[in-house]
């Protein structure tokens, strides 16, 4: 390791930019002829559409144009996609109602996108829109996720009876009841895991731009996968060629999973560009984000586990329905299964699995992945009903999970996953020591005499990170390969740009890819500048969600380098005559081993370019390409630690310690990463105990929608957080890197409600455990 190589804790390069207000994010692009949009939206959450008038929009000074979904289903733009494709368990495909950018004969949600005015102003924009007039039939509607599935319910889609979008299983059912069965003991529990919505600090902005001289269609968009958005609006959204459409990912203030989507937005502000003739800005404000964004989580579940007499998990049964809302959005549809499901085996050997999950549509906003992504609602899912396992069998939580972790890999679950590495043991002996867990007793007494409760509570995760290999996502329906790409271009003068088809929202891209080529070739970081985000100057990409950037993204990166190392190696031997085989690249040389001949790295670089003296055969230049699609998931896995202090006369609940432990194998920068760890942490508390998303049952609106009814975490709601590694490399990238970026969130939601059941004495207890829910918890 140098100085700025692998391991080393330096500064992220691009927070200067971030942190002096020179970022550049969609909202700050201009161009010439720039006009704004603003959405009119359905206030409705189910509703025909009878009619649209135009004429008082039309005449607000400044507007341009008012245009409805039915110019654009005559203009041929095509309908939103889910991009992985599900089976019932009776081998139907999934049901998967229509999905228009922009609504022209029914509205499903409250925020339902129906015209978009173009004006000179956004404020212009604004009284256009507020001037159309929308002819609606209300009808009755669905929120509540049992009562969609009811006979008689609201029909959403003529394609799902019932609203059932599909009946799917994973594990076989027979042997998992008889293990039950016979089960010494059998603890059983009903489980929400609440509805979310995401707040990037940036809300979502898109602006089309289409020039008619070039037929060419340009869109800048707050996304984390540009190649992805470019490939879906040609291919599916016939919005463009794919050789004519470049897409743009400037800076991105957050994205958390809600920014991996193609919206209505950015189809519609290129198609309105093309159809006015000047360019289209749209910007959320935030009430447009927490009525459209994505949301996250929005699960129901039982679940039984069986144990034997020496206390070891025989058997699992889990039922899930899970709320896809209005609409199947990209990948919604393999976050309750194949993200989720595949997970439930959690840290433990669990011989005997069965997972049934159903899917909902109801009139709310599209439901897609969400920091995490099916991870979360997994280790929720089994981390609560192992807490409480250990509470009726009366032994230590700990002691009832390290009974039954796995110890032996590879290890293949039930339900797809094959674990290659880790050490899940050493994961809990290190966040039981920081936590000083033997001490507990102790300091539950002497809050006892301060007339307080006090809890702790515990949660082993695992996640399946990377989401990877192709050919296994694709035999489960993924309609995209997940590999990832890089080229690795080496200048004339010796400094080097990596074009990666990864993409940072806040991850530090710009400064760990840059630290893995320093420790590489040797060079210092300010000599290598990262290219992400433009579809027209980096090949062709799979962008950034599931903790991929490192194992995949950066594997990618050091495939290449493999390739400019050879070559590089090849020119200095041949230019110090020399084996290639003595040559070793150091501090920004190249050098023979064992002699005192150097070549500085940046006279190799200009001989690849100048040419004269080239091995023969050799082409001139320094610049490689690679492809990479790991052999694996990789498997991130960490115990969390949580305490907390309860003033039973309140229910106001005070997080007084949090540990967190990880393996997330070999790290590229450890600020990095404790940051990346605090962030998910902070979510997954804020899960625990303050978001939550609601809608009236009756009429569908939408009832947190800002920020006074909906609680984000503030600082005073989060303890120091104490986080600490431990390390088994992963066996499936050349790194050995496994990821961090959905960890915190993950590993933290069951850690605290754990610890607040424990401190209450009360195990029935929904997130989030408002002050108002454990006063009534405590009380009941």
């Amino acid at each position: 390791m140098g100085a700025e190589g692998i391991g080393a804790r330096i500064a992220r390069k691009e927070d200067k930019r971030f942190i002096t207000g020179k970022g550049r994010y969609t909202d700050d692009m201009v161009v010439p002829g720039m006009k704004h949009a603003m959405f009119v939206r359905s206030p409705h959450a189910h509703a025909k559409i009878t009619g649209i008038n135009k004429d008082a929009a039309l005449a607000v000074p400044g507007v341009i144009d008012v245009l409805d979904g039915k110019q654009l289903t005559e203009d041929g733009i095509g309908n939103l996609i889910c991009g992985w494709m599900i089976h019932s368990k009776d081998g139907s495909p999934m049901n998967m109602g229509a999905w228009r950018p922009l609504a022209d004969d029914k509205v499903r949600y409250v925020g339902d996108a129906v015209a978009i005015v173009v004006a000179d102003t956004k404020a212009q924009a604004r009284e256009g829109a507020e001037a159309v007039q929308v002819d609606y039939e209300e009808l009755p509607s669905a929120t509540d996720i049992e009562a969609a599935m009811a006979d008689g319910a609201p029909q959403i889609h003529d394609e799902a009876a019932n609203n059932l979008i599909y009946d799917w299983e994973i594990g076989e059912s027979t042997a998992t009841d008889a293990a039950l069965a016979s089960a010494a003991h059998v603890t059983e529990m009903d489980i929400v895991n609440n509805r979310l919505i995401p707040n990037a600090m940036e809300p979502r902005a898109a602006l089309g731009l289409y020039d008619e001289a070039e037929d060419h269609y340009t869109c800048w968009t707050t996304s984390q996968n540009p190649h992805v958005a470019r490939l879906v609006m040609s291919a599916f959204y016939n919005v463009a060629p794919e050789n004519k459409l470049r897409v743009i990912a400037p800076d991105v203030g957050g994205g958390f999973g809600s920014k991996i989507f193609i919206y209505p937005e950015e189809v519609v502000c290129l198609w309105a560009s093309r159809r006015t003739g000047v360019p289209v800005k749209w910007v959320a404000d935030r009430t447009e984000s927490f009525l459209c964004d994505a949301h996250g989580r929005d699960h129901i579940s039982n679940v039984k586990i069986g144990f034997d007499s020496e206390n070891r998990i025989t058997a699992l049964k889990v039922d899930t329905i899970a709320n896809l809302g209005a609409y199947m959005s990209l990948f919604s549809s393999s976050v309750p299964t194949y993200l989720y499901a595949t997970l439930l085996s959690g840290q433990y050997n669990i011989a005997n699995i069965h997972a049934n999950v159903r899917t909902v549509y109801t009139n709310t906003a599209p439901v897609d992945a969400y920091r995490g992504a099916g991870r979360p609602e997994a280790c929720y899912l089994i981390e609560r009903v192992m807490e409480t396992a250990a509470r009726e069998l009366g032994v230590s939580p700990a002691e009832l999970r390290r009974k039954n972790f796995v110890t032996e890999f590879p290890h293949q679950t039930p339900v797809i996953m094959a674990y290659d590495a880790g050490d899940f043991g050493a994961s809990l002996d290190a966040a039981m020591q920081a936590a000083d867990y033997s001490g507990f007793a102790a300091r539950k007494a002497e809050a006892a005499g301060r007339g307080k409760l006090r809890g702790i509570g515990m949660s082993c995760y695992i996640e399946a990170c990377g989401i990877a290999p192709s050919q296994a996502v694709g035999a489960l329906g993924a309609g995209v390969g997940l590999w990832e790409s890089a080229e690795v271009r080496v200048n004339a003068v010796g400094t080097i740009e990596v074009l990666t088809g990864s993409h940072s929202h806040g991850q530090g891209h710009e400064t760990t890819f840059a630290q893995l080529v320093a420790d590489r070739l040797g060079v210092g970081i300010d000599t290598v500048s990262i290219v992400h985000g433009d579809t027209d100057k980096v090949q062709m990409g799979m962008g950034t969600y599931g903790s991929r950037s490192g194992a995949v993204g950066m594997s990618a990166i050091s495939v290449a380098l493999d390739k400019v190392e050879a070559k590089a190696k090849k020119i200095a031997a041949h230019l110090m005559e020399a084996d290639e085989a003595d040559i070793e690249i150091d501090s920004g040389e190249l050098k023979v081993a064992g002699t005192d001949k150097t070549l500085p790295w940046f006279q190799m670089a200009l001989a690849a370019y100048t040419a004269h003296n080239l091995p023969e055969g050799m082409e001139p230049g320094l610049k490689e390409t690679a492809f990479f699609d790991p052999a694996n998931f990789t498997f991130p896995a960490g115990c969390y630690i949580c305490e907390v202090e309860i003033d039973p006369d309140t229910g106001v609940t005070e997080v007084v310690q949090f540990v967190a432990s990880d393996d997330f194998g070999t790290i590229i920068n450890p600020m990095i990463v404790e940051g990346q760890v605090h962030g998910g942490v902070v979510q997954g508390i804020g899960q625990a105990m303050l978001e939550g998303c609601a809608y009236d049952a009756e009429s569908g609106q939408l009832l947190t929608a800002s920020y006074m009814d909906y609680t984000m975490p503030r600082a005073d709601d989060i303890p120091s957080i104490d986080v600490s590694t431990t390390k088994t490399e992963c066996p499936s990238n050349p790194l050995g890197m496994k990821g961090c970026g959905e960890a915190g969130a993950i590993g933290s939601p069951p850690a605290v409600i754990n610890a607040i059941t424990d401190a209450i004495g009360n195990n029935d207890l929904t997130m989030p455990a408002t002050p108002q829910t454990v006063w009534a918890a405590i009380n009941r």
